[in-house]
């Protein structure tokens, strides 16, 4: 059994680290080191890898040097929610790096039994997620700009905006362009992998589920390895329903939760919108609960969770999706 804990508290240019003993939580050695990558082999060089098991919070694009490395190094590690260590916290006075990375490393003591050890996605997922986080950032300034112009067409009509309107026209042609050619290559990638062609195939003979939709499921789930099941899959979205009650007098109706991945909850709202438009079930089944009464939202987003438990479906199986009758 590993005896030292290592509470990593991650920044830009440098990281505290604060290392501990199981048994007491007592402070063996902290210190900090340059987020660079000669810095961190140097580090780990003087490190019981065997014996030592690494923890961080997730920083984003902080971290990746660090974890790359620590993936190399065969090291036990452990990529922790911000959030869910907060609120794991109580009541805190005071935060500084150093604290950070103690509070980091003795909450990975206490709650090892439940956490699961970091596996970096493969090199083919993790450049496909760098496109399509660029993919949906390049979409948002393109929404953008084109609100931009169609504001600036209407003040055209009592004022000269002829330059702004040609170079706005001219920067929304680049970013299309753009997006145009990170789709491409998203799906070169996709086709250049013999399992991710596979899971592709399968999801986007779905109802509703188009390449964007198909490729940013692969690319979340890490082809279908990081989640057990769909409905786990929802919660992350933010599309699984739960209810909210206590005891007699409490009893709030049932919702999603405010934490989820918006990014993909608006592109699965998009599949099951066009879903409900050409499966014949799925239409009838959004008809019936809008005539029952139910917010259009509502159903929409009973449809995106059905959409979720098909393409979990035939990502585990192989037999392809078969289209039901009304």
């Amino acid at each position: 059994m590993k005896n030292l804990f290592v509470g990593i508290d991650i920044s830009n240019e440098k990281f505290d680290f604060c290392m501990l003993r199981r048994e007491d939580h007592a402070v063996v050695k902290r210190d900090v080191v340059e987020n660079t990558k000669s810095s961190i082999l140097k580090w780990l060089k003087t490190m019981n890898i065997k014996q030592t098991v690494f923890s961080m919070e997730h920083t984003g694009h902080y971290g990746t040097l660090l974890i790359y490395l620590l993936s190399q190094e065969n090291a036990e590690f452990y990529v922790i929610n911000p959030l869910e260590l907060k609120n794991s916290m109580g009541i805190q006075r005071g935060k500084t790096d150093a604290v950070d990375a103690y509070r980091i490393s003795a909450y990975t003591i206490t709650n090892k039994h439940k956490l699961s050890p970091y596996s970096i996605p493969t090199e083919t997922l993790r450049k496909l997620k760098v496109l399509m986080t660029a993919r949906e950032r390049f979409v948002k300034i393109a929404v953008q700009l084109k609100n931009s112009l169609k504001a600036n067409m209407i003040v055209s009509r009592t004022l000269d905006v002829k330059d702004l309107i040609r170079e706005e026209k001219k920067q929304i042609q680049s970013i299309t362009k753009a997006i145009t050619n990170f789709e491409k290559q998203m799906l070169e990638i996709v086709r250049s992998n013999q399992d991710l062609q596979v899971s592709y195939e399968k999801i986007t003979r779905v109802i509703g589920v188009g390449p964007i939709t198909a490729i940013k499921c692969i690319a979340e789930t890490d082809n279908f390895s990081k989640f057990a099941n769909g409905r786990k899959f929802s919660c992350h979205c933010g599309l699984a329903p739960f209810a909210y009650q206590s005891g007699s007098s409490i009893k709030g109706r049932t919702k999603t939760h405010y934490l989820r991945d918006k990014s993909l909850k608006s592109i699965l709202f998009k599949a099951a919108g066009s879903a409900i438009q050409h499966d014949p079930q799925l239409k009838k089944y959004y008809n019936r609960k809008v005539q029952e009464g139910k917010h259009k939202l509502t159903v929409l987003n009973a449809v995106a969770n059905k959409l979720v438990l098909r393409i979990f479906a035939v990502a585990n199986r192989d037999e392809p999706f078969v289209k039901l009758s009304a």
